[in-house]
């Protein structure tokens, strides 16, 4: 098995993902009810047999580096580690990171690339399943100098992309980072056929191929690539820059892939985790996903009608209706309330009955979900307080807003972390 270091990039400053990334790094924002979006990229790494595993950090890092430090221990004789690197001044540099290829080029220093044969550069803000050990014995058998996972796209996302085109062999020849020009969006257009000789049935609107901001790089090419200082960022200067200069090779991805980039993406991945049989699935024993251990009670469910819901532990939820919601950790929904189409991420800890008395005396309501609420289409963030007799269901069909206890993005109601809704509200 080849030895290689992994390194996943903590994000930037998530600003189309405010306000969840308000107070978080885009890797510690909350998926599924009970995980943490780092929880994907880290249980790829080792359900691939890679646990050599450093997380570089930088913006809102406090929970994403309290969610690695109480979620990933090893065996002390496996010489496995996740490891936070996060950004600092040094006396090389005082700057904090410029973008992903900075990040890494500040923490050269740290990552043992003299007793590795690849170096493993991922995103800790996308959901997907992927061996990257087929990855990497792919770029070894291939002798690669670097290798891009790829995957089809429909044309309209080509401009949220790095867009790379190929020959028959799978070797990059163009790369576009993010192209805006229809005739060049155009011009990198892949034939059907170019992706079934490469095993992947794009379908007829998948029409683009786009780099899924995985690399692995021999760990020379990789120091040689980051000594030139004006390149910052990955998609938009490294590659581009060595096509033609090194053997970059494409490997594609055939399954399921979504960057978590927006509220709408956020919103949408989650819920599609409610259907029958999910894109994406938890329930796989060969490659689980892991997470941090919380030891809570299991949920309780008090005579409501549920339909296509994913349910966390500890939850108490009273007499309600729900349809297509994710409903995460300790969620406390009272009596009497319809809601659908919902993320709705729980609590940190369970209020105590004191603390909910003198709440009340103030006039604010407890954590979770007050009685005889109506909610739909929304993102309850963590330990936010919702009154009795709320209708949050956006019935303007506004865009994009911002209010003193929500936001609306993607035409999404989005109550933050901590926000207090009072009772009767309607919105």
């Amino acid at each position: 098995m080849p030895k290689a270091v992994c390194v996943i990039l903590g994000g930037g400053q998530g600003q189309r993902l405010y306000p969840l990334t308000r107070e978080r790094a885009k890797p510690a924002v909350p998926l599924a009810g009970k995980y943490r979006l780092i929880d994907v990229a880290v249980s790829n790494c080792l359900n691939s047999g890679f646990n050599n595993i450093f997380v570089l950090t930088q913006f809102n890092s406090v929970s994403l580096n309290r969610h690695i430090a109480t979620s990933y221990h090893f065996d002390p004789f496996s010489q496995g580690f996740v490891q936070v690197l996060a950004a600092q001044q040094t006396s090389e540099s005082m700057d904090w990171y410029q973008g992903t290829a900075d990040a890494v080029r500040q923490n050269l220093s740290h990552l043992q690339l003299d007793e590795t044969e690849c170096v493993l550069v991922l995103s800790g803000d996308q959901l997907y399943r992927m061996n990257f050990q087929r990855m990497i014995n792919a770029h070894l058998g291939y002798d690669a100098d670097i290798t891009v996972a790829a995957t089809p796209i429909a044309a309209a996302d080509a401009p949220r992309y790095g867009i790379l085109a190929t020959d028959e062999a799978g070797w990059i020849t163009d790369f576009v980072e993010k192209p805006q020009d229809p005739a060049e969006i155009d011009r990198l257009r892949v034939p059907p056929d170019a992706l079934l000789c490469a095993g992947v049935t794009a379908g007829g609107h998948r029409t683009h191929v786009a780099s899924m901001a995985i690399y692995v790089f021999r760990p020379d090419v990789l120091r040689e690539a980051l000594r030139t200082a004006e390149y910052s960022d990955f998609g938009r200067d490294v590659i581009p820059a060595a096509i033609g200069q090194r053997r970059v090779l494409a490997h594609f991805h055939p399954g399921y892939w979504e960057d978590i980039g927006t509220i709408g993406s956020f919103f949408e991945a989650n819920l599609a985790l409610t259907d029958t049989v999910p894109q994406f699935n938890f329930f796989d024993e060969a490659a689980p996903i892991y997470t941090n251990r919380r030891h809570l009670p299991s949920s309780k469910i008090n005579q409501c009608q549920m339909t296509q819901c994913v349910v966390a532990d500890g939850c108490i939820i009273d007499n309600s209706v729900l349809g297509r919601c994710v409903v995460g950790l300790r969620t406390l929904i009272g009596a009497g309330c319809k809601i659908s189409n919902c993320v709705l991420m729980g609590s940190d800890y369970y209020e105590s009955q004191r603390s909910i008395l003198e709440h009340r005396q103030q006039g604010i309501p407890a954590m979770g979900i007050g009685p005889n609420s109506v909610i739909d289409r929304a993102i309850i963030d963590k330990n936010a307080r919702v009154g009795e007799n709320v209708v949050l269901t956006n019935k303007a069909g506004v865009c994009e807003a911002d209010g003193e206890f929500y936001s609306i993005r993607d035409g999404i109601i989005v109550v933050p972390r901590r926000a207090v809704v009072p009772a009767g509200t309607r919105l």
